[in-house]
């Protein structure tokens, strides 16, 4: 893991921003206060593009897909985190693509300038984003997007479809393989400090981008099963030439660097005062914990707080008082309060994840000391105090990581598409993660709670692995169906979405045409709804067409 340095923030400033016009999302305005493109060194560039991704990453795994994965939830202005309460004017690309102008414009200096560290780090770059848009909206603008400067006839760029955005960025991440498989010394004009991920090291880069290229090709294990066993097979077929992130080492972090609002953990306190801010807002949630749980497993303390308050039931009537500590309640008292509330009491004496989208999310537990939204539960678990803080050696922005690249290959070994060991994968990919939350000593013994027993127990862990990085696990479940999650009382639909929604604004009013045509691929289903075209969040991707997954 690589850190971001303190003086990376007078870099930052100086770095040149693109923006996305409001005519299209194609046309390139550069920001009259940053440094001319024409003429900025391309490593200043690099951690802007680098640190944008992170961000985004981390408000993905940590936002809303933790909401939807259940890894938490949030007492508070719940809606979209907890109930899936989205529409056409919940989601943007617009943030993705400007990260991709930034990108397109370091690719062209390190074509023009032949540096082949620069162009084989662009093009992971690109894929990365490129298969995050693709993931999470279906068919999007790909060959003929960040094309405006050659005219008008590419401001409305078509909608590729999503298996030519896959093979694209598969191309993308095997050209990379090869650009960074020299010596480090081979390699000119790379600056290690302006590298916030791998310090120039050309060999991790490498390791980054056939580790991506194993998560597209899972991507397509339900659908396109030929092209994602030749690729897999490819890959784990000669290590030498496809190297992997197989150890904690490796993992692709940034770390925030904690000296201003804009660079800190977003949920910290230090900035955000309000009683009623980020952090107090999420609690962790039931399935989650009560999965952690079941195994004992010592990332619980990591990730969360034990209870303020624990509740312990007592014999007698109408008793609800505080002794020593604890809040002390008898049945009748939790008899009403979950027959009125439709809410079950956990008296479990450490960890209590709340309710899954429930209308009463910030009374649970009998939540009557601070019951307004978004504030302190003395009887649930909050996050640990480190997501309070607005850096933590823990707490990073979590591209890809060795954990999830062995519960792959675990999988892939499983399908009979890569040598060695289901088995012995799975439990590399347990013990990776606990290297990664600094609790590797614990892991013996956790098997004999844990034990391999196929796939279902390969996306459990790899959902459990996934903390911070939920859209991961969202996107395993859509094709596998597992873990298997049940939606809330309040939750816009029975079964967990499938997509993000086509923004009206920026993406369907600005190009509709193209947006109709991709719109018309998506395939309705069953828990559409409400809603009156088929952009919907229930309607399926080509990915998911035609395989029975998820539902």
């Amino acid at each position: 893991m690589y850190k971001l340095k303190n003086s990376l923030i007078v870099v930052l400033t100086l770095v040149f921003t693109i923006l996305i016009s409001c005519k299209n999302l194609d046309e390139l305005n550069v920001n009259p206060n940053g440094v001319d493109p024409a003429n900025a060194d391309l490593n200043f560039l690099l951690p802007t593009i680098e640190t944008s991704l992170g961000q985004t990453v981390y408000g993905l795994g940590f936002g809303t897909f933790s909401g939807v994965m259940q890894h938490t939830q949030q007492t508070g202005w719940q809606g979209g985190y907890n109930n899936y309460e989205w529409d056409d004017l919940s989601q943007s690309w617009s943030g993705y693509y400007t990260m991709l102008m930034n990108n397109d414009e370091y690719l062209k200096k390190a074509v023009s300038g032949k540096l082949e560290f620069h162009q084989g780090v662009a093009r992971i770059l690109r894929a990365y984003i490129y298969g995050t848009i693709t993931d999470l909206w279906g068919d999007a603008p790909y060959s003929q997007a960040l094309k405006a400067e050659m005219g008008s006839a590419y401001f409305k760029p078509k909608f590729d479809d999503q298996k030519a955005i896959y093979l694209g960025i598969l191309a993308d991440l095997d050209t990379a393989n090869v650009l960074l498989s020299k010596s480090a010394a081979s390699y000119t004009n790379v600056s290690p400090k302006q590298d916030v991920l791998y310090n120039g090291n050309p060999e991790n880069w490498r390791r980054f981008a056939n580790s991506l290229a194993l998560r597209y090709y899972m991507r397509l294990q339900a659908k396109e099963p030929a092209i994602a066993e030749q690729g897999i097979k490819k890959i784990t077929g000669d290590q030498s030439k496809y190297p992997l992130i197989l150890t904690v080492a490796n993992d692709a972090n940034i770390s925030f660097i904690g000296s201003a609002k804009e660079n800190s953990n977003p949920l910290n306190t230090v900035y955000d005062t309000d009683p009623s801010g980020s952090y107090m807002r999420v609690k962790m949630a039931v399935t989650f914990v009560d999965s952690l749980q079941k195994y004992n497993d010592p990332r619980l303390a990591v990730w969360a707080n034990k209870i303020q308050t624990p509740l312990v039931l007592v014999p007698g009537i109408g008793i609800d008082r505080t002794v020593n500590g604890k809040r002390e309640v008898s049945q009748d008292i939790v008899t009403k309060f979950e027959t009125d509330n439709t809410m079950k009491v956990d008296f479990d004496p450490e960890f209590a994840g709340v309710t899954i989208s429930h209308p009463k999310v910030q009374i649970f537990n009998l939540n009557t000391a601070n019951p307004a939204q978004g504030t302190v539960n003395p009887y649930a678990s909050h996050l640990n105090d480190r997501y309070k803080k607005t850096s933590d050696p823990l707490v990073l922005m979590r591209l890809i990581t060795a954990a999830e690249v062995n519960f792959i290959l675990a999988e892939a070994a499983m399908r009979g598409w890569a040598a060695g060991s289901a088995e012995n994968y799975y439990s590399q990919g347990i013990q990776q993660s606990f290297n990664a939350w600094g609790v590797g000593s614990q892991f013996s013994g956790y098997l004999t709670r844990a034990p391999y027993k196929g796939l279902g127990s390969i996306m459990e862990q790899k959902w459990l692995a996934s903390w911070t990085t939920a859209q991961e696990s969202w996107f395993d479940w859509r094709r596998t169906g597992l873990p298997v999650l049940k939606t809330g009382p309040s939750a816009a639909r029975a079964a967990l979405p499938l997509r993000w929604y086509y923004h009206y604004t920026n993406e369907i009013s600005k190009n509709p045409d193209n947006a109709a045509i991709a719109i018309g691929k998506l395939q309705p289903t069953q828990y559409k709804g409400t809603d009156q075209s088929n952009n919907s969040a229930w309607s399926k991707m080509w990915l998911l067409q035609g395989t029975g997954k998820p539902y």
